[in-house]
């Protein structure tokens, strides 16, 4: 759940690579919750898929899952696909993406329907999904995509909260951004509206070809709870 504190400086994040959460809002992808937008588990998943590459079997399960958690407890959702080996790295791109979209919907909407719903609106919070993609992109092409974001200033960011309210009570449940007009510029609607992705954030596609026998889906979307990190499920 984002607040209005979470917002900070984008010049201090841009040179300050010890700054690992927080939130800025951008000209072409609106509020971008940093935290989201990290793609370490991207990272991750996509090490694990160059493992199973490496084995010997003909198949190799990934497991990749989304969280939240309040004190010990942690709860979300995961998805278990077997992938046959001999995938090119475009492949477990397109892969991963997959396996991203349909984890990411199915924990926004559980962010709505579990117990924790009584104290957070992050459920398809507007900024979450997008900044999941970006962090997706951010693994597989790291980069400086500082130029096409188009960050503004913390003082105009907190305009945009003040005027509009809080990001999470506007929804997203698709991955193109959100926009807030600047409520400085008098020649806009002050009215939010979903933009466009830019072209870098549009190069993959999701994969979707399950008859083939390249992915066996074994769990879909399922439930995942810990306490103190240990799994329960």
């Amino acid at each position: 759940m984002s607040k209005r504190e979470d917002i900070i400086d984008p010049i201090a994040y841009k040179f300050d690579s010890g700054i690992r959460n927080g939130l800025i809002y951008t000209e072409n992808l609106g509020w971008i919750d940093l935290g989201h937008a990290r793609g370490d588990d991207i990272i991750n998943t996509l090490n694990l898929m160059s493992v199973g590459e490496a084995s010997a079997s003909s198949y190799y399960l990934i497991r990749y899952e989304q969280t939240m958690s309040y004190g010990r407890i942690s709860t979300g959702r995961y998805v278990r696909w077997n992938i046959k080996r001999g995938r090119s790295l475009s492949e477990r791109h397109s892969i991963m993406l997959a396996m991203l979209m349909q984890t990411a919907r199915a924990f926004e909407n559980w962010q709505d329907m579990s117990f924790f719903s009584w104290f957070t609106d992050s459920g398809f919070s507007g900024e979450e999904l997008v900044s999941d993609l970006l962090g997706f992109y951010k693994a597989i092409r790291p980069g400086n995509y500082w130029n096409f974001l188009k960050p503004v200033s913390r003082e105009a960011a907190l305009r945009r909260w003040d005027y509009y309210g809080p990001i999470g009570s506007f929804k997203n449940r698709g991955f193109r951004p959100l926009l807030f007009p600047d409520p400085l510029n008098k020649t806009s609607r002050h009215v939010p509206y979903k933009g466009q992705l830019p072209q870098f954030m549009t190069t993959v596609t999701p994969f979707n070809d399950f008859n083939s026998g390249i992915v066996q889906v074994i769990d879909r979307a399922s439930v995942v709870n810990k306490f103190g990190g240990v799994t329960l499920d």
